[in-house]
């Protein structure tokens, strides 16, 4: 039995192929994303031949190796040379990467834990997979400026969104080896609520929900005035984009495995250094 989509799969396609043109000048959130996972994978002292770069947007991830791209959106997929696919429906054989980034797409995919289960088998032993999105703990001004306006019964406009912890037990069930899962908070100021929406617009990341309705006239123009009820003494609204980033490797008998239970040679006790009775 299939489970029901959260996301309009061909909404979202068109969120996307909307913000192309444009996406370079919204494109602060994700330039974040790419330098974590830049420094992230400094860190690791080999080399990668075959990457994989999911959801690639406008393709300026450039890790210096020979590179697939593939996109949702099909005008992001043309522009960075790449192919159409959804994040949840690879098209790639077992094993034909050894690093798999993505920035910036994870948030809005139906099937999430299918997603990183696909990216694990399309890893080979030993590879590296890499990823941030936005997670728990953004909008949080927006999500408050929607409540006063919509009232007592606000309407589902915002994306679910995933925590830290969440999102390290995601890799765990996906099968990842040594998975890590942290978070970066970026701050960002608006003048009015139309700035910030036409950010979420021009990244692609505007509601792509199923079953989405449009704000009425009087209700946006009451979160309009919310939110700029939220601002500071100098006029400026503060929101908050929380980055969660994750790293997993694909299995390989190569790397540290954990102690077999029952095999330490020392006892509790001596290793707190707890004087005898």
């Amino acid at each position: 039995m299939s489970v029901p989509d959260i996301f309009d799969r061909a909404a979202r396609r068109q969120h996307r192929d909307r913000a192309a043109p444009g996406f370079a000048d919204h494109d602060f959130v994700r330039a974040v994303m790419l330098d974590g996972i830049q420094e992230r994978l400094d860190s690791v002292k080999r080399s990668f031949a075959d990457v994989l770069d999911l959801g690639c947007f406008d393709g300026s991830f450039r890790p210096g190796a020979a590179i697939t791209r593939c996109d949702a959106g099909p005008r992001f997929a043309a522009t960075a040379g790449g192919i159409v696919a959804e994040e949840d429906a690879l098209p790639f054989a077992e094993a034909s990467f050894d690093l798999i980034v993505s920035a910036g797409v994870l948030d809005s995919v139906n099937d999430l834990p299918g997603a990183l289960i696909q990216a694990r088998r399309a890893l080979r032993p030993d590879g590296l997979f890499l990823a941030a999105f936005v997670g728990a703990g953004s909008l949080a001004t927006l999500r408050a400026a929607l409540r006063v306006a919509e009232g007592d019964r606000p309407a589902a406009r915002l994306h679910p969104q995933i925590d830290v912890r969440s999102a390290g037990d995601l890799l765990m069930r996906a099968g990842f080896a040594l998975p890590v899962a942290d978070s970066e908070t970026l701050n960002v100021r608006y003048g009015d609520l139309g700035g910030l929406l036409r950010d979420l617009r021009g990244m692609g990341a505007s509601n792509a929900m199923v079953g989405r309705r449009p704000l009425r006239r009087d209700t946006l123009a009451a979160a309009y005035q919310a939110f700029a009820d939220l601002a500071d003494p100098d006029g400026r609204v503060p929101e908050r984009f929380e980055i969660i980033f994750m790293t997993g490797w694909a299995p390989a008998p190569s790397q540290p495995q954990p102690a077999r239970r029952g095999s330490a040679t020392a006892s509790l006790a001596a290793a707190l250094k707890i004087p005898d009775a």
